[in-house]
């Protein structure tokens, strides 16, 4: 009998292209909000995976923000699905998303602005705890809010401003705060609207630092909105484009300036 006879098959593993892709950690079919004749969200699928920083751009009026309500519970779709870490959320109220880790900032900041910027943060960690309904909290307890308070500041670099009145700060500061109690919540998804909006320039240098140490330094899934192109592709590793209440295009930031379709509709020129 010869050798070859009894030698077995060479057994091959299956090329990386051949295996199961990732699950998105977010993901829209076909969704849409209508108000009356009006189609803020006119049919967007979309999808993200964990750990990206992803922007949505688009004109006023393209649909940005309702897409955002629709993704954290504030307004229900008219059809379509959305798909959190494969579980099925469209149905869920805002109260669930957030216990499931969506959480969001506003174009307008949400601050309680007679407190100050620990007792702001205070509150944003006892109410993600569920201790603000408690009529008496322990020492113990006490003590941890404290410590992840403390921990929050240094996140931010709020520290050395801890006992300020948040309403007397400067307005880059007071969403620096909005954005640290959002952190309280742990975010597994962090939803910015238009975080730079109305700031100077050093403010915003600030806080487009806060968002690269938040998804480099912790990992966190940011999803925002920005009418700033500098930033939006100085950060961004994948883009939405919106307009009209669907998506126009949807890519890297290269294929993104390089596409004549968002040239023509929003861009313009990028130098």
């Amino acid at each position: 009998m010869s050798v070859a006879a009894t030698e077995e098959p060479v057994r091959t593993m299956p090329p990386a292209a051949a295996q199961a892709p990732k699950t998105p950690f977010l993901r829209m079919d076909n969704v849409s909000r209508h108000f009356g004749s009006l189609k803020a969200v006119d049919g967007v699928s979309f999808e993200m995976h964990a750990g990206e920083m992803r922007a949505v751009i688009g004109p006023n009026g393209a649909g940005k923000t309702t897409f955002f309500n629709l993704i954290s519970g504030l307004l229900p779709p008219t059809s379509g699905q959305v798909i959190f870490e494969g579980e099925n959320i469209t149905e869920q109220p805002i109260v669930k998303r957030v216990a499931k880790g969506i959480i969001r900032t506003f174009q307008i900041t949400e601050i309680l602005p007679d407190l100050s910027v620990f007792e702001n943060i205070r509150v944003g960690v006892e109410t993600a705890e569920k201790l603000n309904s408690k009529p008496w909290i322990s020492r113990s307890a006490r003590a941890a809010v404290n410590d992840r308070v403390a921990e929050l500041m240094k996140i931010v670099n709020l520290t050395g401003k801890a006992n300020r009145t948040v309403g007397e700060l400067a307005h880059g500061d007071q969403r620096v705060v909005e954005v640290a109690v959002a952190l309280s919540g742990r975010p597994r998804l962090l939803l910015l609207d238009e975080p730079t909006a109305g700031m100077g320039d050093t403010e915003t240098d600030h806080m487009v630092d806060l968002i690269r140490r938040l998804h480099q330094d912790q990992n966190m899934s940011i999803l925002f909105i920005e009418h700033d192109m500098d930033i939006v592709f100085g950060i961004a590793q994948h883009i939405t484009v919106l307009d009209q209440g669907r998506v126009l295009a949807d890519g890297t930031p290269d294929a993104i300036s390089n596409d004549p379709k968002v040239r023509a509709a929003y861009l313009g020129s990028i130098e």
